[in-house]
């Protein structure tokens, strides 16, 4: 693997998701992870059995104009298995932001089922900063939707879109 200016530039990795809605942690592990991997795809996954509040399409779109600035990030969205994904778009990594000690066990399970099925497909752990350890898109879906502020939880383009999913029905 070749190195230039510190990213390992020949090795894509894919950062999955349900990004319901992108939050600021979210940005946060995308953007370093655009810093240490040549071609990072960020995939939305489309789960049917969960009932997400915003449509794939509306997903795809916030992360594309959240990570607009980051020229070696692209966006995309998945059902099915992460690493029949990861394969198709030629992944090696599978990059997972962890908050807290208790996101490890169940990223340590999937890791473990991934790199078993996945052909060699190893998992990245990056540990986000500290400011968003607490971040989880659920609670920023709670806090919008009882009327509470989300700025500096999500994007600004992001906090405007949840306020209009709240917006009550006149």
């Amino acid at each position: 693997m070749g190195l230039a200016m510190g990213v390992i530039d020949v090795v894509t990795a894919v950062y999955p998701g349900s990004f319901d809605p992108v939050t600021n942690g979210h940005v946060d592990i995308a953007e370093r992870a655009s810093k240490v991997f040549g071609r990072v795809v960020v995939a939305v996954l489309n789960n049917p059995a969960k009932d997400a509040l915003f449509t794939v399409d509306e997903r795809t779109e916030m992360l594309a104009t959240a990570l607009g600035h980051l020229p070696n990030v692209e966006i995309a969205h998945f059902s099915g298995l992460l690493v029949d994904f990861a394969r198709q778009h030629g992944a090696q990594v599978i990059v997972r932001g962890l908050r807290a000690l208790s996101d490890f066990e169940y990223e340590f399970q999937m890791a473990s089922v991934n790199r078993k099925i996945g052909g060699g497909i190893e998992t990245v752990f990056m540990m986000t900063a500290n400011e968003y350890a607490f971040l989880s898109s659920s609670m920023v879906k709670e806090v919008a939707r009882f009327g509470g502020c989300v700025r500096g939880f999500v994007p600004d383009h992001v906090a405007r879109r949840l306020a209009e999913k709240f917006r009550p029905a006149r």
